[in-house]
């Protein structure tokens, strides 16, 4: 079973690293979900696979005693979902405030956002706007 995972971990890291040279903002952004799910199949492989009992001491007793599950690697692991959803969440709205500023996701057309001025006037509408056109009405009415 470890073998398993230890090959479905590195299947992840070579599709996640084959996705993030790709020219699409989109694909690298799932090339990043794909190498913090393989990241985390590797800690909970590298961490033992151990079919047991959750690592609690019984009222009578002083130990636990073996088998016991490690928590330390399904710790890890949780942390680092939190982690890695917070970043997914982050660079998905990266990704459509920039997709939303210059209509593309070609990383080598979002080089003239580099230089000052050239960025389009619709990045600078509002991202909802009939969200706000809504609000005036009713303040109006």
């Amino acid at each position: 079973m470890e073998i398993l995972f230890a090959l479905m971990a590195g299947l992840l890291y070579g599709c996640g690293l084959y996705l993030l040279l790709r020219r699409s903002i989109v694909k690298v952004v799932v090339g990043l979900i794909l190498l913090g799910n393989g990241t985390n199949l590797l800690i909970f492989t590298a961490g033992g696979l151990i079919r047991g009992r959750p690592p609690l001491v019984p009222p009578d007793a002083t130990s636990v005693s073996p088998p016991y599950a490690d928590p330390l690697p399904q710790a890890l692991i949780l942390t680092a979902i939190v982690i890695s959803f917070g970043v997914l969440v982050f660079a998905v709205a990266l990704v459509y405030r920039t997709y939303r500023a210059l209509s593309t996701d070609d990383l080598d057309a979002l080089i003239t956002t580099d230089r000052l001025g050239e960025v389009p006037e619709a990045a600078h509408a509002p991202m909802i706007p009939a969200v706000v056109a809504s609000e005036t009405n009713r303040e109006e009415g």
